[in-house]
């Protein structure tokens, strides 16, 4: 971290003031400019000079956006590109792309004052610390409402000495090296660094600030998040159509295994039938994701919340809705999905082919099937994933992080699988019901590669009588992988 880099400098020997005039001209034998008002002493230069050799990874006097990024993440530290070309461009007073020791010292002199004055501005009791309910009361003056226990983990990645406040030199030493320069700023920093970090699930989608949708951060975020979920769904697809299969044709007298069904599929289509039903997966991503953001911004403004970060009832709320308008507007993709993923070889010649032939035998409410039990199992499924995740990121949070309130990213993704894990297994029947729906043809029959009697999989008895239910009646547990 830059603090210890920092005292460990105070004991370091000063340059040798036998080098050559060129490299004495950038050490740190000049005059004080700041008179250890700002920087901390009178031996800050010295500190500053360490530093500033330990940044200068290959030792050419200067510091690039390059020098900035790797010897950053050597103490610890990482910064975005942009981050680093904000603090280049700061401090880069003769515009040559890098900052020489001058033009360093001078930028983390302005950017200290200007970080003193945001200091003074958070310190409510004048007294040279800043506690949790100061944080609180800062934050709140701006909209953004957390509570004590969220204060005092923003506290907990700040405070070196373990006395729950933070003095001026633990507050210097967290933000030298980030480019922000005023409280909003800053808690867009702390936003996405500590405390705010939230899982991506299907359901509650992320939130962003003002500063982010202005800077186009938002859409940035979606292309990326919709370009990983392309990825994942594209790898995951074998598995999700043989998921889809199984809900369809499974029952008591046509018991299937993983195994078989893989085998079955690959024997009636070749390895590219695997795929079957993805491409229109990955294409409603797009459209589902930007309607739900839009939504989601919408019914945050109705419930009258104009904070950066929902509580996590609000968030439910919001989330809920918001999934409930975005598949509203893309389900007959769902019912498509679910209908290629079913086809036989050659039933269709691609999507478009397929909603016409729909469109002709069954009609335009062929494409809402299954549409009640879909909206039905939004709920049990945003809220329990919202609330395992909230819960095991805490509890990780509250009995492991000790010197910072940043779980990290596995422990995020583990908290983000377990959750995901929860609220698929309690929206499960509903979302059986609702592809048993959708693979119902005009005559009540699934339009599968297989009918319900035959041998998709592994049938483990030829004895048992056919099921006396009908396919839209089945109960839901019947087709619950065994």
């Amino acid at each position: 971290m830059v603090s210890s880099v920092l005292c460990r400098c105070v004991a370091s020997p000063p340059p040798d003031p036998t080098a050559s005039a060129s490299s004495s001209a950038s050490s740190p034998a000049s005059v004080d400019p700041c008179g250890g008002a700002v920087c901390g002493g009178p031996d800050h230069r010295l500190r500053l000079w360490s530093l500033f050799q330990t940044l200068d990874v290959n030792r050419d006097g200067g510091l690039c956006v390059n020098d900035l990024a790797v010897g950053l993440r050597r103490l610890g530290l990482h910064r975005t590109e942009g981050e680093l070309r904000k603090i280049v461009q700061a401090g880069d007073k003769d515009l040559d792309g890098q900052l020489d020791f001058e033009e360093f010292v001078h930028y983390l002199q302005d950017h200290e004052k200007k970080l003193r004055l945001v200091f003074k501005s958070l310190d409510k009791k004048n007294d040279g610390r800043i506690d949790a309910q100061e944080i609180m009361q800062s934050l709140r003056d701006l909209g953004v409402k957390i509570s004590e226990q969220q204060a005092e983990k923003i506290l907990k990645s700040m405070d070196k000495n373990g006395t729950m406040t933070i003095d001026w030199n633990e507050w210097r030493d967290y933000h030298l090296l980030h480019p922000v320069e005023n409280i909003p700023e800053i808690v867009l920093y702390w936003k996405h660094s500590t405390i705010f970090d939230v899982g991506e699930n299907l359901t509650v989608p992320d939130e962003f600030t003002v500063e982010e949708r202005q800077t186009g951060m938002w859409w940035r975020h979606l292309v990326a998040g919709g370009g990983a979920g392309a990825v994942s769904r594209t790898c995951t697809a074998p598995l999700d159509r043989l998921k889809v299969l199984m809900q369809v044709h499974a029952s008591r007298s046509n018991n299937m295994c993983i195994v078989g069904g893989f085998t079955q599929m690959i024997r009636e289509g070749g390895a590219r039938s695997l795929w079957r039903g993805n491409g229109i997966n990955v294409l409603k991503i797009a459209p589902e994701s930007a309607i739900k953001f839009m939504a989601y911004e919408q019914i945050k403004r109705l419930i009258g919340s104009d904070q950066e970060t929902l509580r996590i009832h609000e968030r439910l709320v919001a989330g809920s809705l918001a999934g409930a308008i975005a598949q509203s507007s893309i389900y007959p993709m769902e019912v498509l999905k679910t209908r290629m993923a079913l086809r036989k070889t050659g039933q269709y010649s691609g999507m478009l082919d397929c909603a016409r032939k729909i469109l002709a035998r069954e009609g335009m409410a062929a494409f809402y099937k299954g549409y009640v039990p879909n909206m039905l199992g939004i709920i049990p499924y945003a809220g329990i994933d919202l609330a395992v995740y909230e819960t095991l990121k805490n509890a990780w949070l509250q009995r492991y992080a000790v010197n910072s309130a940043d779980p990290g990213v596995f422990v995020l993704l583990a908290c983000g699988t377990m959750s995901s894990t929860c609220g698929q297994l309690a929206s499960y029947p509903l979302a059986l019901v609702r592809t048993r729906m959708q693979a119902q043809g005009k005559a009540g029959q699934p339009p599968g590669p297989i009918s319900p009697g035959g041998r998709l999989g592994c049938r483990r008895s030829q004895r048992k009588a056919p099921d006396r239910w009908p396919l839209s009646l089945q109960p839901p547990w019947r087709a619950l992988p065994r």
